[in-house]
């Protein structure tokens, strides 16, 4: 493997036979993750286990840092990817905030250590409550998304006699030119306001006295394999900002947003080099001397995770062949949400002919399916796979459906471990419930 693969996988090739008849899309030649063995963590651990490199997270994170080596920049890592615990400490330690959009998302982010002026909050759906909080807990920025919300907004900071900062959300109604579903740039989509709805606001800015409306954001979408999008979505904001400043409104932060993609397949994909992508930010707003946000979520952490699982076994039906694994939907939603491709491999030496199977979990859905007519060479009961690309949007979506507890996840960094999260027991998934419940009458 090339690149930042040969960073985290190592250990012995498979054997010329094999590599021969089979490609890389298909083959974990090395049975280690950041110097970590995998057998030993799914045979500690069991399976279906997810598995994090901290050592791709920094470097990411680093690089990053030194392609935007001049700005007034500061990294906020969107939690929604993968709130981790863990995770969040380790992006803490390297000097990023956080990119929220709930309450639940700020209260994890503050106990991972991340201080409230180097947090942004975003979304839809933000309610008074939240607001509330996020104002008493010294959060940065607010990014609005809607009239209501900047009333609401107003209204809280009053209450709490203090100034909201805030950013207002534009939709510069451009194709990102991904999936429909995590699309957030067009205009049909429910993020952000045009640029008329926009202007009205900041001509309306005395009149909220509670917010200091001085910040532009844009946010076109995930998983974008061009830089292009990113140039027109931040051509039009920079020249809404000119606009703004010639009027009088000084705008001190522009947040850019995340988006940048990663390779899911390894045969096809191809994201843009991070330092491109930043010098698209530099050339788009070469004029702005004021703080840029970056909100990088996927990119920074999906290319970390792999999700260890086992053969179940082998199906043979009337057409297909089916793949039987331990791993399931509510443990990675992607494949069953969107179609998304994961490229699947052996961990450790693989033999037999190439066959195609469509790999599956074991839910009562359909939808539970992995890929179909993916080659592998022969599978059979026991053999340990890798589901890669796994560190975004796996194990933040996952879920109990089929009463499945939610998996165990490690972390490995350098060639040592760490067990980050316990694999949840029946107990702890029904706590919550009542078991008795104690009637009311009216």
């Amino acid at each position: 493997m090339a690149g930042e693969d040969a960073a985290r996988f190592g250990g012995p090739p498979c054997s010329p036979e094999i590599a021969a008849k089979m490609p890389d899309s298909r083959l974990m030649t090395a049975p280690t993750f950041d110097g970590v063995d995998l057998i030993e963590l799914a045979q500690r651990f069991g399976t279906p286990l997810q598995v994090y490199s901290a050592g791709d997270v920094r470097r990411r994170v680093q690089s990053l840092t030194r392609a935007l080596h001049g700005l007034d920049a500061l990294i906020c890592y969107a939690v929604k990817a993968n709130s981790s615990h863990a995770l969040l400490k380790l992006v803490a330690a390297l000097g990023a905030g956080a990119d929220i959009v709930s309450g639940g998302e700020l209260e994890r982010s503050l106990r991972a250590g991340i201080p409230g002026e180097r947090i942004v909050f975003s979304g839809v759906g933000k309610t008074a409550e939240e607001i509330r909080t996020a104002l008493r807990a010294g959060v940065g920025r607010f990014n609005v998304e809607s009239a209501d919300e900047l009333e609401c907004l107003s209204g809280v900071a009053r209450e709490l006699g203090t100034v909201a900062c805030a950013a207002v959300r534009i939709n510069p109604d451009v194709d990102a030119n991904t999936h429909a579903k995590i699309s957030t740039g067009r205009a049909e989509n429910k993020f952000g306001v045009s640029i008329d709805e926009a202007r009205s606001w900041f001509a309306q800015a005395r009149d909220f006295t509670h917010v200091a409306l001085n910040g532009l954001h844009v946010h076109i979408g995930s998983q974008i394999l061009s830089l292009e999008p990113f140039r027109q979505a931040l051509q039009v904001v920079d020249g809404f900002r000119r606009e703004l400043e010639s009027s009088g409104h000084a705008i001190s932060s522009i947040d850019v947003g995340g988006g940048l993609g990663v390779s899911y397949r390894a045969a096809q994909d191809s994201p843009p080099d991070v330092a491109d992508y930043v010098a698209v930010i530099r050339e788009a707003l070469r004029d702005f001397h004021g703080r840029i946000v970056l909100e990088p979520g996927r990119w920074l952490v999906a290319e970390a995770g792999i999700l260890l699982t086992r053969v179940i076994r082998i199906k043979q039906g009337s057409e297909r062949r089916f793949l039987i694994i331990d791993a399931a939907m509510n443990d990675l939603p992607r494949p069953s949400l969107y179609g998304a491709w994961h490229d699947i491999v052996h961990v450790g030496q693989a033999s037999g002919p190439v066959l195609a199977y469509d790999i599956v979990g074991p839910v009562c859905e359909t939808g539970d399916t992995f890929a179909q007519a993916r080659e592998l060479a022969e599978c059979k009961g026991g053999d340990l796979l890798a589901i890669k690309t796994t560190g975004a949007y796996s194990a933040s979506m996952a879920s109990n459906y089929n009463s499945r507890p939610l998996l165990a996840e490690v972390m490995v960094d350098g060639g040592r471990h760490a067990l980050i999260r316990q694999r949840q027991s029946l107990d702890a998934m029904i706590a919550d419930e009542v078991t008795t419940p104690q009637w009311i009458s009216e």
